[in-house]
Formats: C-alpha cells, structure tokens, sequence
C-alpha cells in the first residue's frame, strides 16, 4: 500500500504556505501529501502563564481527529506558538517512529522578532522544520552534520543555517526505514 502524508492545519493557514509545502514534502519523502480539512486550536491545550500551546497536547488531540492507516503519516501545522514542558519553546515536536507530528509557524516568521517579513526566508523555515519533524515521524534522529535538516534546531540561527535536505547518511537510513514499512 502507498505511503501517505497529510498535512492539517491548526488555526488558518493560507494555501499559500500549504501548497509549496506539500510539493516539497513529496520531493522529500517521496510519496503523495494530502491537504486535509484544518482544525481550530484546542483551547484546553493553551497555558495562560505561559501564552503558548502545549504541542504535546495537541499532538494527542490529533489521533482522535484524524484515523490514518500504518503508512500514513500526519504534520499538523500549527499558526500558535507552541512550548513543551522544561524548554521555553519548540518549532515543532513530533512521535519518534510513530505517525503524527506538530510545526509552528509562529517563530519562523520575521514579524515575531520585530523584524520585516521575509515570504522566501519564512517559506524555507517552514520546509525545513517539516521535513526535520517527518524525518522523527520516519524514525531519524538528530544528525551531527550542521548541514542536513536532521541537525537540531535549538534557534532560529540553527535553522537558518542548516540545509532543506538529508545528508547521505540520513538519506540512507530513511530509505532502509521506508523499505520496512
């Protein structure tokens, strides 16, 4: 059976974001991505303290919107900011080896650092942390190599700077990983 990804937004994404997205999600992976009906942000998953979203929590929330077979796999694409407990924020979280993943949009944007926007910069962030979350949904670690998608993103620096692609041996790992499945 063929492999599958669906991308749900939460909150309103425009087809301007989602569309390039999806084109460059099929390159990537390799297989067909869906558009699939959006949803609103939980409000149980807000924490008023902090002013974020819990992506964990909405991450739950989302097995029960959305019934997806083995080789599916699903990136909610968040247009809130989004924490996890112990760090001040994440760009995105996502089920190691499992099938759901979560992005925010919101720290991609240039706006949020008071700075004017940048549409081919924010397009490029949000590529790259989609792949890097579908990467864990595949199984991938973290990669030492600065250059590949897989590297951990701890700033937006990070981001910036590494690439749109897997290295070779990420490549490699992903490839053995889809033949499994």
């Amino acid at each position: 059976m063929e492999s599958r990804i669906y991308l749900i937004s939460v909150g309103h994404i425009e087809k301007s974001i989602l569309e390039p997205l999806a084109k460059q999600l099929e390159k990537a992976f390799g297989c067909a991505v869906e558009i699939h009906k959006g949803v609103g942000a939980p409000q149980e998953t807000y924490n008023e303290r902090r002013r974020q979203y819990s992506s964990s929590q909405i991450l739950q929330k989302m097995h029960s919107f959305i019934e997806v077979k083995k080789q599916e796999k699903v990136l909610a694409i968040a247009d809130v900011d989004l924490y996890v407990e112990r760090l001040n924020f994440v760009f995105g979280e996502a089920e190691l080896g499992g099938q759901f993943a979560i992005i925010s949009l919101a720290r991609l944007h240039q706006s949020f650092y008071g700075l004017p926007e940048n549409e081919g910069l924010f397009l490029e962030r949000t590529e790259k942390e989609a792949v890097h979350e579908l990467g864990h949904v595949y199984g991938l670690q973290h990669c030492p190599d600065p250059s590949c998608v897989m590297y951990f993103s701890n700033s937006l620096m990070d981001t910036d700077r590494k690439g749109a692609s897997f290295c070779a041996r990420c490549r490699q790992i992903l490839e053995k990983i889809k033949l499994r499945d």
